[in-house]
């Protein structure tokens, strides 16, 4: 089973980003699956990739991921 990674990201605001950054992470991940929870500015993510690897993906789209 994937291990889920936890992310607070600034800068979600709208359907658009919750697509940018599915699309990002699932590029890499194909299996991965992916919640945004644009109120809690939180992203879940279901995956097998290293955490770097979904950070740099989340912050490629132009979002700040805090720690």
């Amino acid at each position: 089973m994937a291990d889920a990674i936890t992310l607070n990201v600034e800068g979600m605001s709208c359907g658009h980003c919750i697509r940018a950054v599915t699309k990002a992470i699932t590029a890499l991940d194909a299996t991965a699956k992916v919640e945004v929870d644009l109120a809690a500015k939180r992203v879940v993510a279901q995956t097998n990739l290293p955490r770097a690897d979904v950070v740099r993906a989340v912050e490629e789209e132009g979002f700040a991921v805090k720690a």
